[in-house]
């Protein structure tokens, strides 16, 4: 078992067997709360692997998980907001290929962080906000902030909140918008040169263990009520921004 671990990618075979865990465990948590398991998985990630393989290594899993969800529940997909939420997908994956633009390091964290607070607990978002151009607008900001930072879900998940009715259509139409922006980091980071077939072996194992826990996690979820669903994503939400607001301020301050 351990000699078959030791070729899934050029970490240790100890390493890939927790890093097969965690994807099940993180893929679990989205299934059931509807947001974090990405986040969760990706400050995993970055303790264990090379910089230059991290976003794009988390990016194909995180497909891989959250296509796994979307066809387990795809006829809860609000297909309005998905329809026009994947042009701005495209748009921003363009952006991220070709444009240089770097913001200074946690003002990117800071207004995701932002964004989700209001979400969470300010007013509603405008109707014009979550109408067709609002919503093509955030598919191309979040594409572009993903594919810069890595994990952005959050940003993501709070506008879904305000946008698909029930927990399941909250989970399924999430699932799908991040299906296809973490589809496009295939092409953006093969502009950019990364050699993927180094670490298909781990992503596809860590896919079909992420589909196991989306399983269990759509067990769980199909359990919780809508108001005791709304109360866990809603502080799921506070909670992954507050340690947004809490890197970004670090890495601003230096």
């Amino acid at each position: 078992m351990m000699a078959l671990l030791e070729v899934l990618s050029p970490l240790s075979g100890s390493i890939n067997a927790v890093l097969v865990l965690v994807s099940a465990f993180t893929s679990a948590v989205t299934a059931a709360v509807g947001v974090g398991g990405g986040l969760l998985m990706i400050m995993a990630l970055a303790q264990v692997m090379p910089a230059a393989a991290l976003i794009p290594v988390h990016g194909m899993v995180q497909f891989g998980s959250n296509a796994g969800r979307t066809v387990l529940i795809w006829r809860y997909v609000d297909r309005t907001l998905l329809k026009a939420f994947l042009p701005g997908v495209v748009l921003g994956a363009l952006a991220a290929a070709w444009l240089l633009v770097r913001l200074p390091p946690g003002v990117l964290e800071l207004c995701i962080a932002a964004f989700v607070f209001y979400s969470c607990w300010g007013p509603g978002l405008p109707k014009r906000a979550l109408g067709r151009a609002g919503t093509l607008l955030a598919g191309a900001l979040t594409t572009l902030l993903s594919s810069l930072v890595g994990a952005s879900g959050p940003m993501v998940a709070a506008f879904i909140k305000q946008g698909a009715e029930g927990r399941l259509g909250k989970v399924a139409t999430f699932s799908a918008c991040m299906s296809a922006q973490h589809l496009t980091k295939a092409f953006v980071f093969g502009v950019a040169g990364f050699v993927f077939r180094d670490w298909l072996a781990l992503m596809l194992v860590m896919v079909a263990s992420g589909f196991l826990g989306t399983w269990l996690g759509l067990r769980l979820l199909h359990r919780l009520s809508e108001h005791r669903f709304d109360t866990l994503f809603k502080w799921a939400l506070t909670l992954l921004a507050l340690r947004l607001t809490w890197l970004g301020l670090a890495r601003l301050l230096g």
